[in-house]
């Protein structure tokens, strides 16, 4: 799940283009540099049917830079890094969130190249809002351009060339990025052994191109919509075609979503729905043929802290394939409420906790997928800059 940075006390979130409260560390000579982190001390519990509990504790940092060439130009540079410290020393998990650079031409708009977000993730953001859930219908990390990816260049335009206030665009490319994840043999209880077999390419990409555009009414109302092709790898298409794999084939992916929010007077709400074609993953790495989807959140910020939320997510995928003692067609991939709030006690500390009521019904489907349909809970401290 894609969770943004919490830096702020009415607006608990990032920016996609970086931090609400990232400390100045250079400024000098046309040359800036701003810094920002956090540390989250978090825990959660699985708290019906197979009861559970796990540490999630981790740190994130990041930069942003610019640089003034002339009086037209500006460059700039993003990077952010996860560091997950919920395991033991040696074996804790690192990684590089976002990693771009690139130019701004004022109101010509800006072009950049890096590992960034999608473009089409402009209308998941809308809806990725939640205490520690949400976003996860249709958005996903290495997922064609649903969420951040690598080798992505974009182009984005605030304001239509400086003629339409409030109107936003942003064009982008993916470059082809071939990722297997083949699947080893193993053994059983009973000592049978499962032969391995080739890997569907679950976060590949072929050539791809996303689009978004967004209108501010102002007032707190706005309305985004995006568009997202791309071809899909051999290895996917391959898998698709294969027994081994209960994955949807075609040779191109697709998605198209739209979002509305209101965002003013101490009230945000957003509701916003997706299609995708042979691109959502699956629990057990398959692509789904088709999903419908859709999500919906509101939060109120009380002046003394308290900022509660209730979510609701579902992802329906339609003519999936058989497997195990599933025999195929249309089952829910995702479906739950979140209720859950922060309370802030100055803009760089927070606590929160969450619950999540697992809408899902055990099933051939789940079971087959390696669904979980067990409630779940979330607590955890924040100290951020």
């Amino acid at each position: 799940m894609m969770k943004r940075n919490i830096l702020a006390v009415v607006i608990p979130a990032l920016l996609a283009a970086g931090a609400a409260n990232a400390a100045e560390i250079y400024n000098k000579n046309a040359n800036k540099l701003d810094f920002y982190g956090k540390a989250v001390g978090e825990h959660g519990w699985t708290t019906t049917g197979h009861s559970d509990n796990s540490d999630s504790t981790y740190a994130r940092i990041g930069f942003k830079g610019e640089t003034q060439i002339n009086d037209q130009l500006t460059g700039y540079g993003h990077w952010e890094y996860n560091m997950n410290a919920s395991s033991a020393e040696g074996a804790q998990s690192t990684n590089t969130r976002l990693a771009f650079a690139g130019l701004n031409f004022g109101d010509a708009g800006s072009i950049d190249y890096g590992r960034n977000y999608g473009a089409i993730y402009d209308v998941g953001a809308y809806t990725d809002m939640f205490v520690v859930w949400g976003g996860d219908s249709w958005v996903a990390t290495d997922n064609f351009m649903n969420g951040r990816s690598a080798g992505l260049l974009t182009y984005r335009n605030s304001n239509f060339f400086g003629l339409v206030d409030g109107l936003s665009l942003a064009l982008q490319y993916q470059g082809k990025n071939e990722r297997s994840n083949v699947v080893a043999p193993s053994v059983n209880d009973q000592g049978q052994i499962t032969l391995g077999r080739a890997g569907n390419g679950a976060k590949g990409n072929g050539e791809g191109f996303s689009t978004s555009a967004q209108y501010d009414f102002g007032e707190g109302f706005a309305l985004v919509a995006g568009y997202e092709t791309a071809d899909r790898t051999d290895e996917q298409v391959a898998a698709g075609n294969s027994a081994a794999w209960a994955s949807a084939g075609g040779s191109r992916a697709e998605a198209w979503a739209t979002a509305v929010k209101y965002d003013a007077n101490n009230i945000y709400a957003a509701v916003s729905y997706a299609q995708t074609y042979n691109m959502t993953r699956e629990a057990d790495n398959n692509f789904a043929n088709k999903t419908d989807n859709l999500e919906a959140v509101v939060q109120y910020q009380f002046d003394f802290g308290l900022r509660p939320s209730l979510g609701y997510v579902q992802s329906q995928g339609k003519d999936l394939k058989a497997r195990g003692g599933f025999s195929g067609g249309n089952e829910d991939l995702v479906k739950y409420i979140e209720l859950g709030s922060w309370y802030y006690f100055n803009k760089n500390m927070n606590v929160y906790a969450a619950y999540k009521f697992n809408l899902l019904d055990d099933s051939a489907y789940t079971e087959a997928a390696g669904l979980s349909t067990d409630d779940q809970a979330t607590v955890g401290i924040v100290y951020q800059f």
